[in-house]
């Protein structure tokens, strides 16, 4: 084996082990980058290197990022999740696990109004948890319903993770978020099933809420509830995705309108106020300044990798896969699942997938097809132990009666959920090509 691609492996293992023992990111991204760049070539290899960079900052597509970042921060101090789970639990109240039902409703609405995972799960986790456990549901049920529900942001668009994979794929953002759509409301409609199949064989696991409870609230009152609770959040998930699949807007255009509509809304409901805008807006800075450090760091880590020969290693390994491409997608798809018990959606995205993408590309595979898969399959590292973030987010504002095991157990079947849709999107690549051809994307 070559010098070069010995110092290609060394580094991957380098990198890793910097991320175990704590460091940032980033800084293992660039450290391990320059480092192993310079040994294996010296400065030559980084000749590239200010125009990479320079790509990534005026990326016009990745403006998008801060802004629907705000909107979903806004969303979240404006306390429509804690509105919107009162009001459609009450009107689903009478079902058993109704109140599960509204988390997952309620996780749909919030995921294709922001894309923001971690303020969707801690949300949910303060108003719902305690309420759930209170009505008698069992506290690992109540645990999993919340982290899964929060993390459909993470497929159904506006999705950060569509937006970050649509610059890693060379695909546009309305392409994947067309093609996100219809797996989405899938695998949300699995989770519903799950819901409604333990009332049946499990009732006591999730138990409707009293009669008394549901007459305080007469039907007029509710309805007036829903319309005026639900149809806000709505009209603005119809502007910001509509005008995108649409070809109305540009994702930026419409994650702008989706930032002003998020305040607009703060207003409708008496809770917008300077303190507030000036949180949101400093929450979306330093998150958007985390991921976009990030994608700057690993601009050097790609230099080095391909120019020590890295990729040429895993098109070798590639090769040795039985089963032709549906063998390498099913190989590439068992690899992400593995790293997600580890590693981040962003670690993962713009380490790992890199190296495996030329391998599709030579074999004509549709991309956005791909994309939707490794979407699919990401969502599903938010939820594996030990590392899943949905799980340490709940846990964080949990009461102190429920377990790190109980959010484990929780969490089970709903893994097993999103494996069974990132099947079906794999033996149905029509669930997710249809509305971008339809559209005539």
């Amino acid at each position: 084996m070559p010098y070069t691609e010995i110092l290609s492996l060394v580094m991957i293992g380098s990198f890793f082990i910097m991320l175990l023992v704590g460091f940032p990111v980033a800084i293992c991204l660039g450290t391990t980058g320059l480092v192993f760049g310079f040994l294996g070539f010296g400065t030559s290899l980084f000749g590239l290197l200010p125009a990479r960079i320079f790509g990534v900052v005026t990326n016009y597509t990745l403006l998008a990022l801060p802004l629907f970042i705000f909107m979903g921060i806004m969303l979240e101090k404006s306390k429509i999740a804690e509105s919107l789970i009162e009001v459609i639990g009450l009107a689903m109240g009478g079902l058993r696990g109704g109140m599960a039902l509204a988390i997952i409703i309620v996780g749909v609405l919030m995921g294709a109004a922001s894309g923001v995972v971690g303020a969707t799960v801690v949300t949910m986790g303060l108003i719902a948890l305690g309420p759930l456990i209170n009505r008698g549901y069992d506290t690992a049920v109540a645990s999993g319903v919340i982290c899964a529900s929060g993390t459909l942001g993470q497929i159904i668009p506006p999705s950060l993770v569509l937006i970050l994979l649509a610059d890693i794929m060379g695909e546009s953002v309305g392409t994947l978020f067309a093609a996100a759509l219809f797996p989405g409301l899938i695998l949300s409609g699995m989770f519903v099933a799950y819901i409604l199949l333990l009332g049946v064989f499990r009732p006591h696991l999730v138990p409707a809420i009293p009669k008394e409870e549901r007459a305080l609230t007469s039907r007029r009152e509710l309805g007036m509830k829903l319309l005026k609770v639900v149809l806000p959040p709505i009209a603005l998930i119809v502007l910001v995705l509509g005008s995108i699949i649409g070809g109305i807007a540009a994702p930026t255009e419409a994650a702008s309108m989706g930032a002003l509509g998020s305040v607009v809304l703060a207003f409708m409901t008496g809770r917008l106020s300077f303190a507030i805008l000036k949180s949101a807006v400093r929450g979306a800075f330093v998150t958007s300044a985390m991921v976009f450090l990030i994608l700057i760091f690993a601009q050097p880590f790609g230099l080095a990798f391909r120019g020590l020969g890295g990729e040429r290693l895993v098109q070798d390994a590639f090769a040795l896969v039985p089963g032709g491409l549906e063998g390498q997608i099913f190989f590439l798809m068992f690899i992400l699942f593995i790293l997600g018990f580890f590693l981040e959606w962003i670690e993962i995205s713009y380490i790992a997938l890199p190296l495996f993408l030329p391998i599709f590309h030579q074999a004509g595979a549709d991309m956005a097809w791909i994309a939707i898969l490794v979407a699919v399959n990401l969502q599903t590292s938010f939820l594996t132990p030990p590392f899943g973030w949905a799980l340490f987010f709940l846990k964080g504002v949990a009461p102190p009666e429920v377990s790190t095991g109980a959010i484990y157990r929780g969490v089970l079947p709903f893994i097993g959920i999103q494996l069974l849709g990132v099947a079906l999107v794999f033996a149905y690549p029509g669930l997710a090509l249809w509305l971008p051809q339809a559209i005539g994307w």
